[in-house]
């Protein structure tokens, strides 16, 4: 029987067959990176893999749309001349070519990840562009020792044009194009674009489909099987990526300048089993604090944080710093180390499929419950992914809460209420915990519950209102949490995510803008009182796992408060500029040559750079902001952010 006596099928069903076909084949060549490096992926069960394959279809879709897109608008578009056979050829000619270049980019990563442990981003152009003639020689040899791979990406296109060809065999080739066939087209057309766009952007969330939502399936050492590397590599299309810099010769001359290699060792094997505490509110400026601030308004100042002022009387507390300018560099920073240092939050960069050490994934190894409480809406800023790439065992947020009564009509629930129900969670979950409490009454539009309107000081800055109504909210839930029995054996650590724009002039200068309070409070402790060295934000993890008296080695680009051995430094990156606080100076470098040095306790507004002044200073300053950036880029840009 000859095909023309077959049956015929409908173009558009022909349409759909072909890419039923090559979605089977672009799924396969995704999950061949598992096949092909199982060592890799020795702890992946049979069933969590098959659960990753079909978790993967929604970054899968992604890709795919964007590489059919033209062939599928092509295919529905309300013009006869579609039917034309040089028209289909050249329609199938270009289906066939561009989803052969997707599935190449799958089947060179099952080879390239054994290097980086991790999907390429479209960084590897630069790497190809600087390195072309090196790969075009190795490349002959690359065939041939990794030809399976090779090979069964050439039998993946010819298995694509073989059912191409069968397709097109069984296809109407003519029939007659009516008034009526306008009309179907164009309907066809639209709902085809539709699905494209809402492929896209991942279906009908909030924000669309991102690296970091991996996490939402799976841990980061299991992330090359769920993602494709035509996402990777389309999604970081418009991040310029970081490069490595070779400020120091070899690795040794680096380490012994700094290494973000902390090792904890005691003599005493007792684990100190404290809940945790980490409470992150929402733009707290050191500026806000009246007990932080003696020396303003020839010591009136009063601030806006009553409750605050109060405990931190009774608490270990530093005028830190903050790594970051945004939520999304805060969050990273507080819990897993990681220093905001790119033009990109790390949340939302390529290198948010990277594996890192974090406070939950480090404490659940000691028999920590950990709980991420953020009463906004689930999906903000990504932060639900990222907690379950951090290791986080529960996220609670506005879905969690479950009462939209106390929703503030912007972000998410009103601080107090959401931070009264934390007090109930934390009764019933598992001790010991480490829980993180993030406030968000205080971001813009700085919306406070109508009962407390006029209840707290405006000030001279559109947020001092919501940073009083936050500050009560701390205060009912440090009144209810006191009565309850795990009390008295918790850390609580209290800080911001980063700051608000300064209305005195310290604040508004390049050290007071990243000015944020991190304090250390626990009932009856000993050492309390305003501390005096520099503390930043990847500082508290560290010291979490020192004041446990955690044993064993972790990855963090900052220091435990109470390690007096290690050097104390805070630093941040914005708009082109690396600044690094230490002692008493502010130092500022664009990435080549040193711009300012300033002594900023003595000159708080930094109008006297002592760039030229202090030569021998200058360059203490350099080398030891080198070497941090070094190690930064060097670790992110090979997947080294955890310990061996």
């Amino acid at each position: 029987m000859t095909c023309s006596s077959k049956i015929k099928i409908n173009p558009s069903i022909a349409v759909l067959l072909k890419i039923l076909a090559v979605f089977i084949l672009f799924v396969f060549s995704r999950i061949s990176i598992y096949f092909f490096n199982r060592p890799m992926f020795e702890d992946l069960g049979a069933g969590h893999f098959f659960y990753l394959t079909f978790a993967g279809f929604k970054f899968d879709l992604f890709s795919f749309m964007i590489v059919n897109a033209p062939f599928i608008v092509l295919s529905f578009l309300p013009l006869p001349v579609k039917h034309k056979r040089i028209y289909r050829r050249i329609n199938d000619f270009l289906f066939i070519g561009l989803n052969s270049l997707a599935m190449m980019v799958n089947y060179v990563d099952v080879i390239y990840i054994r290097f980086t442990q991790k999907r390429m981003t479209f960084g590897i152009f630069d790497f190809i562009r600087e390195n072309k003639t090196e790969i075009n020689a190795l490349l002959p040899d690359f065939i041939a020792d990794y030809w399976v791979s090779f090979g069964t990406w050439i039998l993946s296109i010819l298995l694509l044009i073989f059912a191409v060809n069968k397709v097109n065999a069984l296809a109407v080739s003519k029939r007659p194009y009516l008034l009526s066939s306008y009309r179907n087209d164009a309907v066809k057309l639209i709902v085809g674009l539709v699905l494209i766009v809402l492929s896209i952007r991942g279906g009908f969330q909030r924000k669309p489909i991102d690296f970091i939502n991996a996490g939402d399936y799976t841990q980061p050492k299991f992330f090359p099987i769920i993602l494709n590397t035509p996402f990777t590599i389309l999604k970081s299309l418009d991040r310029a990526e970081i490069e490595e810099k070779n400020y120091f010769k070899s690795l040794e001359d680096l380490e012994s300048v700094y290494s973000p290699v902390l090792i904890y060792s005691r003599e005493n094997d007792a684990i100190n089993r404290s809940n945790i505490v980490l409470i992150i509110v929402e733009s707290l400026t050191t500026e806000h604090v009246g007990y932080l601030n003696s020396s303003l308004e020839n010591g009136n100042y009063i601030g806006f944080t009553p409750f605050l002022d109060s405990l931190f009387k009774k608490s270990l507390v530093f005028r830190g710093f903050a790594n970051g300018v945004t939520s999304m560099d805060g969050i990273p920073a507080t819990i897993s180390g990681i220093p905001s240092m790119m033009d990109r939050p790390f949340l939302i960069s390529p290198y948010a499929t990277n594996k890192i050490n974090s406070i939950p994934e480090v404490l659940k190894g000691l028999g920590y419950y950990s709980a991420f409480f953020h009463g906004g809406t689930n999906g903000t800023m990504g932060f639900d992914s990222y907690c379950k790439i951090a290791g986080f065992d529960d996220y609670f947020g506005r879905e969690e809460y479950g009462n939209d009564n106390d929703f503030d009509g912007n972000w998410g629930i009103f601080d107090e209420p959401f931070l009264q129900y934390a007090v109930q969670k934390l009764n019933q979950i598992k001790k010991p915990f480490f829980a993180t409490l993030y406030t968000l009454s205080s971001h813009h539009p700085f919306t406070i519950p109508e009962q407390y309107k006029d209840k707290f000081a405006k000030g001279p800055s559109e947020i001092s209102e919501s940073i009083g109504y936050t500050d009560y909210a701390l205060k009912r839930f440090f009144a209810n949490a006191s009565k309850q029995t795990w009390f008295d054996n918790t850390l609580f650590i209290i800080t911001a995510d980063h700051t608000f724009r300064g209305y005195h002039p310290f604040y508004r200068r390049a050290v007071g803008k990243y000015s944020i309070p991190i304090a250390f409070y626990k009932k009856d402790m000993d050492h309390i009182g305003i501390g005096n060295r520099v503390v930043q934000q990847t500082d508290i993890f560290p010291s979490i796992l020192d004041y446990i008296g955690y044993q064993g080695k972790t990855i963090s680009f900052g220091n435990s408060i109470y390690d007096t051995n290690r050097k104390r430094y805070a630093i941040s990156y914005h708009a082109g500029i690396f600044q690094t606080i230490k002692e008493d100076y502010v130092y500022q470098f664009d990435g080549e040559k040193s711009l300012a040095l300033y002594n900023y306790k003595m000159d708080s507004i930094l109008k006297n750079n002592l760039l030229e002044k202090e030569p021998i200073l200058v360059q203490e300053y350099e080398i030891m902001t080198k070497a941090v950036i070094q190690q930064f880029y060097h670790r992110l840009i090979n997947n080294k952010l955890v310990s061996d």
